[in-house]
Order: C-alpha cells, then sequence, then structure tokens
C-alpha cells in the first residue's frame, strides 16, 4: 500500500437500511481505493451531535494516528460549514461545523487549520443539498487519504470561529451526584455523564450499593465490575468500558425501561440507606 493511502475512519448517524453508508462507502473507494474504510459506527442515535461527538472522544485513542476521521451527524446539512482540519497533533478530521468533532480536537490539543471544502477539484457535482456527506464530505476525506494537503480542499476557516460542544459535567455535592443520561445502548444500559473520579469526589466510589433516583421511578444498585455480577432483573451500576457511571440490570431485563429514562434526563445518585 502507497504510503500517502492513509486509511479513513467513518462514523455517521445513517443507519443501515439504506443505500447512504454504502453509496458513501463506494465514493470514497473510487477515489482512493487503497485506503482501508473503518465503520466506526453508523447507528448513532438520529441527528444527536452530542451523542456522536462523545463516541468519538471516546474512540479517538483506538483510532490510528494517520488515519483520516469522517464524521456526519448533520440535523442542519445544507446549511453548516463542511470542514476539513488538522489538530495540533497532526491528525486529520472532516465533518459539518457544529460541534461535532469539538470534543475529538480538543482531546489532542486544538486545531492547527482548518479548511471549508470548497474546492472544485474536490467537491462532487451536482452537490445534493440534503447529502453533503455523499457529495463534499467524502470526497474530501478521500483525496486527504490518498495525499492531497488540506490547502487544496478550499479556503482557510478562522479556528477560533469553529462551532463547539460542551459535554454536560455532573453536579457532585458531598454524598449526591446529579447527573444525566448521555446515551443508552440496544440492551437497556443506561450511560451517564459521570466517571469513577466523580463517584470519588462525592465520596461515593467505596459504596457497596447506591440509590439512584429518576423522575419516573427510583431503585437501588449494587456496585459490580461487569453485566455477570447481577441477578436477572437486579439493578446494579459499572463503570463501561469507555469510562462512564452506567446504569445495568441483570439479562435480559433492561434499566432504560425500568427506570422510564431517556436521553437528557436526570439521575440522581446517592448512598443507598440501610
Amino acid at each position: 500500500m502507497p504510503p500517502s493511502a492513509r486509511s479513513i475512519v467513518f462514523l455517521s448517524d445513517f443507519g443501515l437500511s439504506n443505500e447512504w453508508v454504502g453509496i458513501c462507502h463506494v465514493v470514497m473507494n473510487r477515489i482512493s481505493p487503497e485506503s482501508p474504510i473503518v465503520h466506526l459506527s453508523h447507528l448513532v442515535r438520529p441527528l444527536d451531535i452530542l451523542f456522536g461527538a462523545v463516541l468519538l472522544k471516546d474512540s479517538l485513542p483506538y483510532i490510528a494516528e494517520d488515519a483520516v476521521v469522517l464524521a456526519v451527524v448533520d440535523p442542519h446539512v445544507g446549511e453548516d460549514r463542511d470542514l476539513a482540519l488538522e489538530t495540533q497533533d497532526g491528525r486529520l478530521f472532516v465533518g459539518p461545523d457544529n460541534g461535532l468533532l469539538a470534543p475529538a480536537w480538543e482531546t489532542v490539543g486544538g486545531v492547527r487549520r482548518a479548511v471549508e471544502i470548497t474546492s472544485a477539484e474536490v467537491v462532487q457535482q451536482p452537490v445534493a443539498e440534503s447529502f453533503h456527506a455523499r457529495d463534499i464530505l467524502c470526497p474530501a476525506a478521500a483525496q486527504l487519504a490518498r495525499g492531497m494537503t488540506i490547502d487544496r480542499l478550499g479556503s482557510d476557516v478562522d479556528p477560533e470561529t469553529l462551532v463547539g460542544l460542551t459535554v454536560p459535567e455532573p453536579e457532585i455535592e458531598p454524598g449526591k451526584i446529579r447527573s444525566e443520561v448521555v446515551d443508552f445502548n440496544r440492551f437497556g444500559n443506561v450511560k451517564l455523564n459521570a466517571r469513577e473520579e466523580h463517584l470519588a469526589a462525592a465520596g461515593l466510589d467505596l459504596a457497596r450499593e447506591l440509590a439512584v433516583e429518576a423522575v419516573k421511578a427510583s431503585t437501588r444498585a449494587r456496585r459490580g465490575a461487569t453485566y455477570a455480577d447481577f441477578d436477572p432483573g437486579e439493578y446494579g451500576i459499572i463503570v463501561d468500558p469507555r469510562g462512564w457511571v452506567t446504569l445495568v440490570r441483570g439479562n435480559p431485563a433492561s434499566a432504560l425501561e425500568g427506570l422510564g429514562l431517556a436521553a437528557g434526563d436526570p439521575v440522581w445518585i446517592t448512598a443507598a440507606s440501610h
């Protein structure tokens, strides 16, 4: 494989029930056929920029540093600028200017250079206003992967003008955490915006059992390390592989359904009284 043929890591909310992922793949393959295309996920919750941004940020340590990262979650396609950017550590990202890329670039020290993708030698014509991924973002990612320099993609954008995104932090006080739901999966496991250090800051890290209160329901949840630590239907709290405090239930029950939770809902965690 030529040294210039970088891999492309692709994240989107496109789902798998139509041709969108496939047509993006073949567009990139036609431009840079030597580039492996790695599909990180296409099941980001529809239009949920925060969900996609957190997933990308958490995945970054496992993505090859020379890969071109293409991320598309774009509720306002056609309105946001289409960007390519280089971070301070030399990574390349392509995506809409809506905050989706911000947590990832902040993790690696910020943006060194950004351009708006407008070059006639890159953009496919005619551009479908509702499908910039196919006609603008994918061609740009593939051109970068085959060795094109970022300056040839379009005009420079001041990094200070890029749209940022703040991942909400939990509220911590002695013995209590106010968190919120940032993610959940098909098994009904609920990821909260809290990590092990937040449990420690609240003095809850050594508690063997915690009280969990949601808007619609409450329960007690035992601390554990993995899903197998809990009996069927039993509530538990683990730290998931991405480092997030996660509410689970012993299989095959669902913590999401049992507590009536949805993305953005508040969840309070305290020490369980005996």
